[in-house]
């Protein structure tokens, strides 16, 4: 029997935007259910992350059946967004590629361009099983994938965010630290595993699903906002830079393809097949 278990589960609805932690949920071949199928985009359909907005992370999504979701941030009135109905396709840019989307109703263009005081659009991706297909240098055939950065799933480990921790607060910047997992807006969060035992998962079963350990995650300045206050600092990357160099990536967590759907739950085994 592994002593490894879902310690926590995690769904953003939208990206950049702070979701929620069910107690299960249904694994899609593109991620959990509900998982970052919406982005804001500016005038040029460009998607808008904490990268070039902080406040998102004060922002929150949560999930109301059927694709529909309810946004909330400080100082606005929570607004329900419904799944777009079949229309135009509108491209977005993410990451340089384009990928096909369509337009939210006015309204929530409306209520997230309040909030960040600039011109946004809530772009939905409709058919993800079409629209995106995952980095062919990692990807098997028709693999697909969400609005996520590249993957359908991101693992942690507690351990690994201890022992993180243990080294800011050897570091530069003592004072920044301990960091919450949220910095790193993980899909599956493990107990039970050694401190970066995740890099050498190739394989692994949670519930009724398995997944690819596909690479590492390189970490981007999203990791140094405080999802808390949207303040931005050092951490983790300047430690991260100095312990946690895999390639080009200053890594933290792992990038996980689904190759066989079910449901997974908080408490269930975690069994590293490979």
């Amino acid at each position: 029997m592994s002593n490894l278990y879902v310690q926590a589960l995690h769904v953003h609805p939208v990206k950049s935007v702070a979701g929620t932690a069910p107690d299960e949920v249904a694994v899609e071949p593109w991620g959990l259910s509900g998982d970052r199928r919406w982005a804001l985009v500016d005038t040029e359909g460009v998607v808008i992350t904490q990268r070039q907005q902080p406040r998102l992370a004060l922002a929150s999504a949560r999930p109301l059946g059927g694709g529909r979701i309810a946004v909330s941030a400080p100082g606005m009135a929570e607004l329900v967004v419904e799944v777009p109905e079949p229309g135009p396709l509108e491209p977005v840019v993410l990451f340089g590629k384009k990928i096909e989307t369509v337009l939210a109703a006015d309204a929530a263009a409306d209520w997230f361009g309040e909030y960040l005081g600039v011109q946004v659009r809530l772009a939905h991706m409709d058919d993800p099983a079409v629209r995106r297909p995952v980095d062919p240098d990692y990807a098997l055939p028709g693999e697909t994938v969400s609005l996520a950065d590249g993957y359908p799933l991101l693992i942690t480990t507690l351990a690994s965010l201890d022992a993180l921790n243990s080294l800011i607060a050897r570091g530069d910047h003592p004072e920044e630290g301990p960091l919450p997992m949220n910095r790193f807006r993980p899909n599956v969060v493990v107990a039970g595993a050694e401190a970066w035992a995740e890099d050498g998962w190739r394989r692994l079963a949670i519930g009724d699903a398995e997944f690819r350990g596909v690479r590492e995650c390189g970490r981007c300045i999203v990791t140094t906002t405080d999802q808390r206050t949207a303040e931005r600092g050092k951490e983790p990357l300047k430690t991260l830079a100095k312990h946690r160099r895999i390639g080009k990536s200053l890594a933290f967590g792992r990038l996980l393809v689904p190759v066989r759907l079910g449901t997974v739950r908080v408490g269930d085994e975690v069994r590293v097949l490979e």
